[in-house]
């Protein structure tokens, strides 16, 4: 794996390589003294920049003493394309797309989220959750629906004012009866309190507006301070990041229209309750 920008599947690659030097109570210092490497080369692994081979990286494993199961993971992780993004399944109710997404908003920096037929995750309500998660297919058992309950509430921890969120909610997603009036009222509330905070804006897509550029579904934009941004788009099972810079570009011009056709700050406002009145 030749050195190049860290990408989503990188810094998921090196988030684990870390890990495993940390369950194996060593150092990276340590590391590299052991293997006969330079330190930056085991800092660039672990920051997700690759610059090892399948051996090399055989060779840190096996001096950590990583398990197998973990051991054919990373190497997946390892030998993942990362030319045009990186498309995450989920598989035996792990919720992996989730928990990938989670660790890159905790890293991002700025986030504009668009939402076309659902409030936002980072906005919804305990109820509102489990009315969406109840209402679905994928998750039939007990535990998995609880679990991705709790996996969508700590994902809201992200929160804070060292990052600035925009989000763009059509109309159709403040109007759609999840969970009944209470559920519903409760949710409007919520996010018309979440706007006091400075580092959150809340604008909205009307239903006049008819055909738009983002009738083609909600994706969420990443940016960060160290790393290029990343587009994640969200399926039943899946969870696709795109980091190529068509990708990017085009994905980029759709939140301008949307910047350009949804209401200010003060008319979202005004419009959420009045759907609540």
């Amino acid at each position: 794996m030749p050195k190049r920008f860290s990408s989503v599947v990188g810094r998921s690659f090196g988030d684990g390589v870390r890990d495993a030097i940390h369950s194996a109570g060593l150092t990276q210092v340590k590391v590299a003294e052991l293997l006969g490497w330079e330190q930056a080369k085991v800092s660039d692994l672990v920051n997700g920049k690759g610059g090892v081979t399948e051996v090399e990286l055989a060779m840190l494993l096996g001096l950590c003493g990583v398990k197998p199961d973990e051991a054919r993971r990373l190497f997946a992780l390892y030998r993942e394309t990362r030319e045009k993004g990186y498309l995450q399944f989920d598989e035996g109710g792990l919720l992996s797309p989730l928990r990938t997404l989670i660790e890159q908003e905790q890293l991002a920096t700025k986030l504009a989220i668009w939402s076309l037929t659902l409030i936002p995750g980072l906005l919804q309500t305990p109820a509102y959750i489990r009315a969406v998660s109840k209402g679905g297919i994928v998750l039939t058992e007990r535990h998995d629906l609880e679990a991705a309950i709790r996996m969508k509430l700590e994902r809201q921890a992200v929160f804070h004012r060292s990052r600035t969120f925009v989000f763009y909610v059509h109309e159709h997603a403040l109007r759609l009866p999840v969970g009944g009036e209470a559920v519903m009222k409760e949710q409007l509330f919520h996010i018309l309190a979440m706007t006091v905070r400075p580092y959150i804006t809340v604008r909205v897509v009307p239903i006049s507006v008819g055909a738009h550029a983002g009738s083609a579904g909600s994706f969420v934009r990443l940016g960060y301070e160290k790393f290029e941004p990343v587009i994640y788009l969200e399926g039943e099972r899946t969870g696709l990041f795109l980091e190529d810079k068509n990708s990017l570009a085009y994905y980029d011009e759709v939140l301008k229209a949307l910047d350009g056709l949804a209401l200010d700050e003060e008319q979202s406002r005004e419009l959420i309750t009045s759907i609540v009145s």
